[in-house]
């Protein structure tokens, strides 16, 4: 669909009474003059396909001109320093728009274009307009003669619809969802042929980075996790500065953006190229968690088998290595694998990697596994040093495998198959062309870390 059947498909779902306020991200700074790359807000993306800053769209279903946007003027000096501006004239023209105006008359033309509808919905999830807006649903009540009709609107968020509808993708969006995890099972390829002892974490970072550009993935949904060794016990490890040594297992969560939407995938795997007995074992369970897991994807399933399905086989492999004791029962209803397993075992991924959209019913029940849904599942086990009373070849270790997938007609697709995940297929891939370039690091100790 496009942002255009996007609109029509909610406009369906609402009567000539309502109208949706939808809000864009703003340009943020990140020192004096220099912004940070801006991303749109996926909300806004997703019902007008506009990735231009500072800009609000308003939604009139049934209006003879329902579309209207607020963006930014044309500005040649501006325009000269920061970039094209499309302006009011060019959302009519390339946006679609019916009306748009500069984003700076927005408090004297939006009450206006709310004409008498009385149901308002809100998107503005960072509240920059949360307060202008009652008074844009207030002015006219406040403004009329005390003898002429008043409009008493209401103003609820636009997520619970919204985020629903992002819930279930189409066609298209699954296409480039496809994109997005193929460049980054190719980038992750990449990164893998480079491990090796010595390499620092940047450069792999950096390195997976270019292989999303040859994919015209030129943006990450989130930043690269690479850590190497007992740095993977941080589940959002982003520094990815120190030297990979003999010995230690790589977890690298990395993924690509393609024309916003995200992919999202966890690999781990040996610096040396092979894997210890005790890392082997380990990685075999947390594999073994998450084919099983996957299993478990079929329509009409209820949420909650996936992290269900995921915790028993890691509770009963943590058993059978030694790491738990006890009775598997009491083990599982105690829930004792928090301890090593640390986080859930998924989530939605679209437009925004922690997608949106409710994972339980209405009732408290788990939503059901629904075609078209896309999602993660990526168990993992961290065995901290600090953990005493377990046997020492176990500790520093952390493992996790995340895969990206489609809830198909039949079952699940597993989207990001191509990037390795067996053994033989990391022990395989891993050093085959490693890194040469070493880093150069400041003579002088006072500009070191």
């Amino acid at each position: 669909m496009t942002p255009q059947q996007h609109r029509e498909r909610l406009s369906q779902l609402l009567d000539s009474n309502s109208a949706v306020i939808v809000v864009g991200s703003p340009q943020r700074t990140r020192s004096k003059n220099q912004p940070y790359r801006f991303t749109q807000n996926k909300d806004f993306l997703y019902l007008t396909g506009f990735h231009e800053p500072d800009a609000v769209a308003l939604i009139r279903p049934g209006h003879a001109q329902p579309y209207v946007v607020f963006c930014r003027a044309k500005d040649p000096a501006m325009e000269t320093s920061f970039g094209a501006r499309l302006g009011p004239e060019g959302a009519v023209a390339e946006l679609g728009a019916d009306l748009a105006f500069p984003i700076d008359q927005i408090d004297e033309q939006l009450p206006a274009l709310l004409e008498d509808r009385q149901r308002v919905l809100l998107g503005d999830e960072e509240n920059r307009f949360t307060v202008q807006a009652w008074q844009w649903i207030n002015q006219q009540r406040h403004s009329v003669r005390f003898d002429d009709r008043r409009h008493f609107r209401s103003l609820e968020p636009l997520a619970g619809l919204l985020h629903e509808m992002r819930v279930i993708k189409t066609d298209a969006e699954i296409a480039a969802i496809r994109h997005a995890v193929d460049a980054a099972c190719d980038a992750h390829r990449v990164v893998m042929a480079n491990t090796a002892p010595g390499v620092n974490e940047r450069q792999l970072s950096m390195a997976f980075n270019a292989a999303l550009a040859n994919w015209d993935c030129d943006t990450d949904p989130y930043p690269n996790i690479v850590a190497g060794g007992p740095r993977a016990m941080c589940l959002h490890y982003d520094e990815n500065d120190k030297v990979l040594e003999d010995g230690q297992v790589l977890l690298i969560d990395a993924g690509a953006e393609f024309r916003g939407y995200a992919s999202d995938i966890t690999r781990t795997y040996p610096v040396s190229g092979r894997f210890s007995e005790p890392q082997r074992q380990l990685y075999q369970l947390v594999l073994a968690s998450l084919d099983a897991a996957i299993d478990e994807v079929v329509p009409g399933a209820p949420w909650g088998n996936i992290y269900e399905r995921a915790c028993r086989v890691l509770t009963e492999g943590l058993l059978e290595l030694g790491i738990l004791h006890g009775d598997i029962d009491t083990l599982l209803a105690e829930q004792a694998h928090k301890r090593f397993t640390v986080h859930k075992t998924g989530h939605y991924m679209g437009l925004d990697v922690h997608d949106v959209g409710q994972y339980r019913q209405p009732n408290g029940d788990w939503r059901p596994l629904q075609p078209g849904m896309v999602l993660t599942i990526e168990p993992g086990i961290y065995i901290p040093d600090s953990a005493d009373d377990v046997d020492p070849r176990w500790r520093g270790i952390a493992v996790r495998i995340e895969d990206d997938i489609l809830v198909t007609h039949t079952g699940a697709e597993n989207l990001s198959a191509a990037a390795p995940r067996t053994v033989a297929e990391l022990e395989a891939l891993v050093g085959s062309a490693p890194i040469t370039r070493s880093v150069h690091v400041p003579s002088d100790p006072a500009l070191c870390r």
